[in-house]
């Protein structure tokens, strides 16, 4: 859209003030077409989801549940979610994408006049629900090698903290034990985990939650359980937070996920074998991408994602991104401070990977 055509709509005389200085988040591409491309720049599983999963889509009769309004509350898959972290139901909220769960809880637990603390280089959904909300960030710098300095969280007056672990875009890990400095620090505030990316290598705040008051711990089945397309993401905590979200819910959207995303959400969650295996596998084509990349010189920032943020030698990241583009793998280029000479490189199948070296040998 060009400049022109920006202030045009800005001055739109239908539009709500509010909506014309928004500035909305931007995803990654997602081309019409994906025939002829490798697409590296999502975090989109390499992989089907769990056979199961794929069952419930197949069963005689399901279309006919259509008709029927879903169940508000969606408890067989809470009931589901709460045995696999070994929680109660009561502790578990469930939305339209993990997106739309934090949007809740932007709203249920940060809209105060204090500001809400987040990483500098971090979920770029963040500063736009700041925005939508009327919630004031306040950015804190991560230490040169990316990782988060826990310490620097210390604000007085503060609004509550949010954070990815792992982080993206860098994939950088904070171990539990500085989970726990940071709850430390923010009693009387909501400490929000965004988890996303945990079940390629890390460990999951999860089991801190009967300990902490003011922890929220949100997940996603976009990645590790390959239900990008499906749109579910869940929230646990202690029951007084999840029935804040319920009341955020409930005033927005009492439906917000389909009866069939419910059953195809329940199965793949319940199938914790299968769980393990694809994330294995994307763990061990993820190591083998990196001792590839390293030996072609790149700066790799250490990953526990399914995704690496890597610094190209000898080329500008742009440059190298048009280069992979132009040989149809697509990654993902951030022109932003600090790291806007690194790509973020999605873990695709060997065979994927094996063709992101191989050009990026064939350009370097």
């Amino acid at each position: 859209m060009s400049d022109q055509t920006k202030d045009q709509a800005h001055g739109n005389p239908f539009w709500s003030p509010a909506v014309a200085q928004l500035q909305p988040y931007v995803p990654g591409e997602q081309p019409k077409t994906t025939a002829r491309l490798i697409k590296l720049n999502t975090n989109e599983s390499p992989y089907p989801p769990s056979p199961r999963a794929q069952a419930v889509l197949k069963e005689e009769g399901l279309a006919s549940h259509l008709r029927l309004y879903p169940d508000p509350e969606s408890t067989e898959l809470r009931e589901t979610i709460a045995t696999q972290f070994d929680l109660s139901p009561e502790q578990v909220f469930v939305g339209n994408g993990s997106d739309e769960v934090l949007a809740h809880a932007f709203y249920s637990f940060f809209k105060r006049p204090q500001p809400l603390l987040f990483p500098d280089i971090t979920y770029s959904f963040y500063p736009v629900y700041c925005q939508f909300y009327d919630i004031t960030p306040q950015t804190l710098p991560l230490r040169e090698d990316f990782s988060i300095a826990v310490e620097d969280y210390g604000v007085d007056n503060a609004g509550g903290v949010i954070l990815p672990n792992p982080n993206a875009p860098t994939g950088r890990y904070l171990p539990l034990a500085e989970i726990e400095k940071l709850l430390q620090l923010h009693p009387e505030r909501v400490v929000v985990i965004d988890e996303a990316y945990i079940d390629f290598g890390g460990e999951s705040a999860v089991a801190l939650i009967d300990r902490y008051p003011n922890l929220l711990v949100v997940h996603t089945l976009s990645k590790s359980h390959a239900l990008a397309g499906l749109r579910l993401g869940y929230a646990m905590g202690q029951a007084h937070l999840i029935e804040a979200l319920n009341r955020a819910k409930n005033s927005f959207n009492s439906y917000p996920i389909d009866g069939i995303a419910q059953k195809v959400a329940t199965a793949a969650i319940a199938d914790q074998a299968w769980l393990t295996d694809n994330c294995a596998k994307v763990i061990a084509t993820r190591e083998w991408t990196c001792m590839q990349l390293d030996d072609l010189g790149f700066d790799i920032v250490p990953s526990t994602a399914n995704f690496i943020l890597a610094k190209p030698p000898k080329l500008a990241a742009e440059d190298l991104f048009k280069a992979l583009r132009e040989r149809n793998i697509i990654v993902r280029y951030f022109n932003k401070p600090r790291i806007s000479e690194y790509l973020r490189i999605s873990i695709g199948t060997d065979e994927e990977m094996q063709a992101l070296v191989a050009a990026c040998r064939e350009v370097l």
